[in-house]
C-alpha cells in the first residue's frame, strides 16, 4: 500500500463514515452537547468492552476517550473543595454514577465517601487522579 494513500476511494469512504455516523455519532467536541455525548457513547462502549486488547471496540474507545481528555484539558476545571466535593463535581461533569467506579471502589463505598461518612483512602485517590486525569491532591 501506497503511504500516501488510503485504501479504497475517497467517496466510498465518505459515505461509509456517513453511514457509520448515524449509529456513532463521533465528531470532534465542540462545545458542552458535544463533550456529553462523547462521554455517553464512551460509557456505552466501556460496558460493552471485553477486557481484551483484541476487542473490536477497543480502539474505537481509545479514540473516543482521547476526544474526551483533550476536552477536558482545556475544559474541566476541578473545583477548590473537599475532595468528597471534588469527586461529586466529576461524577457530575463526566455524567457518570457511582457504579460507574466500581473498578476504584464499591458504588457502598463510593456512596459513604459522598455522604462525608468515609475518607478518600490513598489508593482509591491514586485511581480516581488516574480516572480523571487530575492531581492526587485533589482528593486527598
Amino acid at each position: 500500500m501506497n503511504a500516501d494513500r488510503l485504501p479504497g476511494a475517497f467517496p466510498d469512504i465518505a459515505q461509509t463514515w456517513a453511514s457509520l455516523q448515524t449509529q456513532l455519532p463521533i465528531t470532534p467536541i465542540r462545545n458542552e452537547l458535544d463533550y456529553q455525548q462523547m462521554v455517553r457513547l464512551a460509557n456505552s462502549l466501556a460496558d460493552h468492552l471485553s477486557g481484551n486488547e483484541e476487542d473490536p471496540l477497543a480502539n474505537l474507545f481509545a479514540i473516543v476517550t482521547d476526544l474526551i481528555e483533550r476536552w477536558e484539558e482545556q475544559h474541566v476545571e476541578i473545583p477548590k473543595a473537599e475532595p468528597r466535593e471534588v469527586l461529586r463535581h466529576l461524577l457530575e461533569t463526566h455524567g457518570l454514577r457511582q457504579k460507574d467506579l466500581m473498578g476504584i471502589a464499591s458504588p457502598t463505598v463510593v456512596s459513604d465517601i459522598l455522604a462525608g461518612r468515609r475518607a478518600i483512602s490513598k489508593k482509591v485517590a491514586k485511581a480516581l487522579a488516574v480516572r480523571f486525569h487530575t492531581d492526587v491532591s485533589a482528593f486527598l
